[in-house]
């Protein structure tokens, strides 16, 4: 095993105490749902239903499209009213299928059955998992049939429950370690019999003391699976760090986990694995944290896709005060929302109301080259550095420095004194490079 944390990283406020004590509570949506077909990285899904439709609760939408796709799963029943663009919360638009909730939730044939694993086929279990739409609901959105079909499965030695959190305000994983860990585990036994080599580790922070002893607790026999502590640090819980941290081993941004012998899976996306495989259940839902310092009061919620984010905050209570920034996701990585009518999707973690907008107080000024950017960036680049390439759009240097391997996490930015949007400026370029590269090919 490595070591309990990696080099670098910073210690911002965690907020968590906003959330983290009630029990998750279950909402419904309203009238109208909405389904986008971008829940996921790469191809949107294809619309298999048309306007007019009725269609239920646990049915397919939305085809996979590719090999990178994943399937959207109806969360209600109800009447297809319209398919169309619509705008999501990252403030992109979509293909979205409307659906008109008609309150019954009446199911497929079949939704809720209990299954015994231990009966399935490895092919089985993947089609499963596939036809059930999971992606990684840690933020990625990556389609979890296709981290679950490595090339060789032989080369795979560890399967990683990420339940780092280390995201400040988000506490959603950590309630559900703490009321659903059974499911957790269960679903982390299920993808342990796709490998024959395989172990699985559990990693969890340290500020999570009580779900890591539960965990252990329940799995004081188990000689295939056993909890990794490891130091509370923001980006703990990015994949390269908990690889590194549990393993020793290390990756770059043109490796994959798998590379590695590695398969990382957030604490929702290995409940959604017990629940399609075990339960007969596909994705229709998630747990949201609605937290920051202008809610009404900190809570997870239970909910299904295609409700709203304006619903869900109604549902919570709404607003005690005026709050200028509105966040889906934390306040590391998440993005700024300016319209609150957008449906929640596979990888909508939080809505993070806060009554001050810190960022906007600050005027970014010249560099001072104090060299603490560099300090703290957990993938040992220099940010200054990286800069000065953007600045002067010297894209080729940019790569030649390893501009690439920055995955954003707004370390640099969060300790910079001159409070210059370093994230923001390496987001702009790694997008451009992308996008050139992908001209070129």
């Amino acid at each position: 095993m490595g070591k309990s944390t990696f080099q670098g990283g910073i210690h911002p406020y965690e907020g968590k105490e906003l959330s983290k004590d009630g029990l998750i509570q279950t909402v419904m949506p309203k009238d109208m749902v909405v389904f986008s077909m971008s829940q996921h990285i790469g191809a949107p899904a294809t619309p298999v239903v048309a306007k007019g439709d009725s269609v239920k609760m646990g049915q397919i939408i939305g085809q996979a499209s590719g090999f990178i796709s994943a399937n959207i799963v109806s969360s209600v029943s109800g009447t297809v009213k319209a398919i169309e663009p619509r705008l999501l919360s990252s403030g992109n638009k979509a293909t979205c299928v409307i659906v008109e909730n008609d309150g019954e939730y009446t199911p497929v044939e079949g939704l809720g059955e209990d299954r015994d694993y231990q009966n399935l086929s490895r092919e089985e279990i993947r089609q499963i998992i596939k036809d059930a739409g999971i992606v990684g609901m840690g933020g990625a959105g990556f389609p979890t049939n296709v981290k679950v079909t490595p090339k060789n499965e032989d080369d795979i030695e560890y399967i990683i429950v990420n339940g780092a959190e280390c995201e400040p305000y988000l506490t959603s994983d950590y309630r559900l370690m703490m009321e659903r860990p059974e499911e957790i585990i269960q679903g982390l036994r299920v993808l342990l019999s796709l490998f024959d080599h395989a172990k699985g580790v559990i990693a969890i922070e340290d500020n999570k003391m009580d779900a890591i002893n539960k965990i252990q607790y329940l799995l004081e026999d188990d000689r295939d699976i056993s909890v990794k502590k490891l130091k509370t640090k923001y980006p703990q819980g990015a994949e390269r760090q908990v690889i590194s941290v549990v393993t020793g081993r290390k990756i770059h941004s043109k490796m994959l986990p798998a590379d590695a012998g590695c398969i990382v899976d957030n604490v929702q996306t290995m409940i959604a694995v017990y629940q399609a495989v075990c339960k007969s259940t596909p994705c229709m839902s998630r747990v949201v944290t609605v937290t920051g310092d202008a809610v009404a009061k900190g809570q997870n919620y239970e909910v299904k896709f295609g409700m709203s984010h304006a619903e869900l905050l109604e549902e919570a209570g709404g607003l005690k005060r005026e709050a200028p920034k509105i966040i889906s996701g934390g306040p590391m990585m998440g993005m700024a929302m300016y319209d609150l009518d957008t449906p929640i999707t596979k990888t909508s973690s939080s809505i993070l109301a806060m009554s001050e907008d810190q960022v906007a107080e600050f005027e970014p000024t010249n560099c001072i080259r104090c060299g603490r950017c560099a300090t703290v960036c957990p993938s040992r680049l220099v940010p200054q550095m990286m800069a000065e390439a953007v600045e002067r759009g010297d894209m080729d240097y940019f790569q030649k420095i390893h501009g690439m391997e920055c995955y954003e996490c707004g370390s640099c930015t969060y300790v910079c004194p001159a409070k210059r949007r370093l994230t923001q400026m390496f987001k702009k370029a790694r997008r451009a490079v992308m996008d050139a590269s992908r001209k070129k090919a």
